[in-house]
């Protein structure tokens, strides 16, 4: 599907009034700009999102006429300024960890280089893009983990904030493991697997719940799951097996039941026993309303025998944590290595590398940010050249591809930093060379 860029205007207004000032002191040097995520109380963890997105926005970077014109209106801009505007294109180097790599606070995750005035105007994207679909994508790593190996299915799209939200948290869900969603769009656009069922407005619509089973078994005679909780979950449980051992009669199978409200746990366990008294005992339980990893992890302990989760608002929102402190500082200017010392604020100078080491078993040991040019030795480094002179280096990887990247990378990590309720911090260094930079 073709990419239509969203504009150089998605921006903050002070980073054009920061780069009307540079120009007119004629400020073009090299600047180097680290993105990374602070500390965050409620995630041992996080997940990189993002990324493509942000490539293909930087390869197509232009300041329209309606854009130049918009912004000559404001009266904040001198001409010179927005001739230079006009003419300007994203000419730098963008370095990144790729798309579904697991990383932990203050970490590098993506570091442009470009003249100032560039790398300064793509800030507020770059924090937009990658702080919410890292955010989401990290919070469906956790359901994913709760779930236990059951699939899960994105539900959330009638309450993310705005379409393209809804769009971008199929995506961060699917790269983390999730098996679906429900946005056909989204299906369409990423070729995620698409799922879903009925609504109690279907089942109300006909006089009787048994008639609404019936018809939606004659139309999706492979692909049933009826809503069982319309009136009362036991009894539409009751019924769903009436239709289901019909539809084995007629050579149709009932795929499932879905539960979405009650007591979830003692719900399920009675759902199953009508169902394997039937001889129904390949029909599934589907569960939705309200999950996220700890409802998940709830339920589940009280042995429910659901096989598979609808995860929705919680989850499409990041309930529990609905925003990354994720910033965007300058490290290096004009060949100058700068840091920032504001109190519980500062920053690492000179441009980065992450190093990771690993354990003889193959999982995460420690990692070490040290700077750009080193080589630490038994450490894999994290960040790749991704975008060169404005241009993207490389074929974008399948979101097939990314979704195994994560995968192994979450095997990588140890038990003990996906708890969802200990925190537990990983181990991330400073390098000498790079320690020697900040004392200068």
């Amino acid at each position: 599907m073709t990419y239509t860029p969203i504009g150089p205007l998605f921006t903050d207004l002070y980073e054009l009034t920061m780069a009307a000032g540079y120009h007119a002191r004629n400020m073009s040097a090299e600047a180097t700009f680290s993105l990374f995520v602070r500390d965050c109380a409620e995630r041992n963890f996080f997940v990189t999102g993002g990324l493509e997105d942000v490539l293909r926005e930087l390869a197509m970077m232009r300041f329209s006429e309606d854009d130049l014109a918009y912004l000559e209106s404001t009266g904040l801009f001198g001409t010179d300024f927005l001739s230079h505007l006009k003419e300007m294109r994203f000419t730098g180097e963008v370095r990144a960890m790729p798309e579904g790599t697991i990383f932990f606070p203050d970490e590098p995750i993506l570091e442009v280089t470009a003249p100032i005035i560039e790398a300064q105007i793509v800030e507020t994207f770059l924090l937009n893009t990658v702080g919410f679909q890292s955010l989401i994508a990290s919070k469906a790593a956790r359901c994913v983990h709760a779930a236990a190996g059951r699939p899960l299915i994105d539900f959330s799209l009638r309450r993310t904030q705005g379409r393209d939200g809804g769009l971008k948290v199929a995506r961060s869900t699917y790269l983390a493991g999730f098996a679906a969603t429900s946005n056909v769009l989204a299906g369409q656009r990423y070729g995620i697997p698409v799922s879903g069922t009925m609504a109690h407005s279907f089942v109300q619509t006909f006089p009787e719940e048994e008639a609404a089973y019936v018809s939606f078994a004659e139309t999706f005679p492979e692909n049933s799951v009826f809503l069982i909780d319309t009136y009362d979950t036991v009894e539409g449980a009751r019924l769903a097996a009436r239709v289901g051992k019909a539809m084995r009669k007629n050579g149709a199978s009932l795929k499932g039941v879905r539960l979405d409200s009650g007591d979830m746990a003692a719900l399920s366990r009675q759902v199953r026993r009508i169902l394997d008294r039937a001889g129904l005992s390949d029909v599934q339980i589907y569960a939705s309303s309200g999950f996220d990893e700890f409802k998940i992890s709830e339920v589940l302990a009280g042995n429910a025998p659901i096989d598979a989760f609808g995860v929705g608002t919680k989850m499409g929102v990041s309930a529990d944590a609905p925003y990354l402190d994720i910033v965007y500082k300058l490290v290096r200017f004009a060949g100058r290595d700068v840091r920032k010392l504001s109190p519980g604020k500062v920053t690492l100078s000179g441009r980065k590398q992450v190093f990771r080491q690993s354990n003889p078993n193959g999982g995460y040991r420690a990692d070490t940010i040290g700077l750009a040019d080193e080589q630490l030795e038994g450490c894999i480094p994290l960040l790749r050249t991704v975008m060169s002179n404005g241009e993207i280096t490389d074929s974008p990887p399948s979101l097939e591809r990314i979704r195994n990247r994560f995968r192994k990378n979450f095997s990588e990590l140890g038990e003990e930093y996906k708890l969802l309720d200990k925190k537990k911090t990983y181990p991330v260094g400073i390098s000498e060379e790079l320690q020697k930079i900040q004392e200068q």
